[in-house]
């Protein structure tokens, strides 16, 4: 799972990506998914290549750096796997259309990995999903591509994530200037991930193998000096953010919502009294930095406060327009779009689902 750049090494823009992506695996802990490992045993589908991980493809295979295995199956469906990948680019710089298409190539090739054969020996299947993570948004192409092809875009640009950008730019930097003409090589960032991994209580299985191994190369003296410091920073950052969840949305819409909350423990007091609740939708701001907040409607009880951004293309399309017509295509997004939405939590084993319901006024009073 850790993204292995062997015998290369490790620049600052891509170890911010790698950073991230722990990061991310930490906020959604209990999303639902749980994280696979090297050490799941599941031949048909995944490889092992030293320290890397790799999903088995109908004409390659794909190394992946977060993989994830939803705990049940939907209904006419099969089990879900989801990749996740981030981008840490520049601000002036969002994640353009050859990513997105490269995570397109990815799926289909592991989807279509499936060869039926007389008398062969029957194997579970799997259906792949992607989602991919940017802190400086997407092109417009990159998003419309990615709606004609189910590839899920979570933009990270927005007010409510600039501690966690702050957090692992930060880090990136003292990991470089702590590492020779601030380069990490390829095997210390394995380390650094499944070190990582072991102190946020992220199974692993690595740690140890890894330890020895770059204690015989004499490297992890040093780094324990150098690097050690700088990583308990990252996971105090972290941790100092317990209350900081990432929850997925699933809205009847071609795009997947990252609802951001401050403190969990609200929104869970109030959904597990309530599975099933009617909810505000609120939009603020205009044009990159409008967001949009999720309440409760009945206020009969402590409630929360959940905060989301919608694709671009979304929001251009509602800023570009006056202001009466921008209320009427805002009210349209919710009722087209946001009128249920879904979420999935897994703690101690039990997956909870949620349903969060919006109406408009004007059929509430009907």
């Amino acid at each position: 799972m850790m993204g292995n750049v062997g015998g290369r090494v490790a620049t600052e823009r891509a170890l911010r990506g790698y950073l991230l992506e722990e990061a991310l695996a930490w906020l959604l802990r209990n999303s639902g998914y749980s994280l696979l490992t090297e050490g799941d045993k599941d031949e048909s589908e995944l490889i092992l290549k030293g320290s890397t991980l790799e999903v088995r493809g109908r004409g390659a295979e794909h190394q992946v750096d977060v993989l994830g295995q939803f705990p049940f199956t939907p209904a006419f469906s099969l089990p879900i796997r989801l990749f996740l990948e981030a981008k840490f680019y520049d601000k002036s710089r969002p994640c353009g259309l050859t990513v997105v298409r490269n995570a397109h190539g990815v799926i289909n090739d592991v989807n279509q990995n499936f060869v039926p054969g007389s008398g062969s020996q029957p194997r579970r299947r799997y259906h792949y999903s992607y989602a991919l993570f940017s802190t400086s948004g997407f092109t417009e192409p990159a998003q419309r591509f990615a709606i004609a092809h189910q590839i899920s875009l979570v933009d990270l640009s927005g007010d409510s994530f600039t501690w966690l950008r702050d957090l692992v730019h930060r880090m990136a930097a003292q990991l470089c200037a702590a590492a020779p003409r601030g380069q990490v090589p390829g095997r210390v960032v394995s380390w650094i991930r499944t070190t990582l991994r072991g102190r946020l209580n992220i199974p692993r299985e690595l740690q140890e193998g890894l330890d020895h191994e770059l204690a015989e190369r004499g490297t992890l003296l040093s780094l324990n000096r150098e690097v050690l410091p700088a990583l308990d920073d990252f996971v105090s950052g972290l941790t100092d953010h317990a209350e900081a969840e990432l929850l997925i949305g699933f809205p009847a819409a071609p795009f997947i919502l990252p609802l951001n909350t401050t403190n969990r423990q609200q929104f869970l007091a109030y959904a597990s009294q309530k599975p099933l609740h009617p909810i505000r939708i609120q939009r603020t701001g205009e044009d990159g930095s409008a967001e949009w907040a999720i309440t409760p409607r009945n206020l009969d009880s402590k409630g929360y406060r959940l905060t989301f951004t919608l694709p671009k293309h979304v929001e251009d399309w509602i800023s570009l327009a006056g202001e009466d017509e921008r209320q009427r295509r805002s009210e349209a997004v919710k009722v087209d779009f946001l009128s249920s939405i879904t979420i999935y939590r897994m703690e101690d084993s039990t997956l909870s689902v949620y349903q969060l319901s919006y109406e408009p006024t004007e059929l509430r009073r009907r």
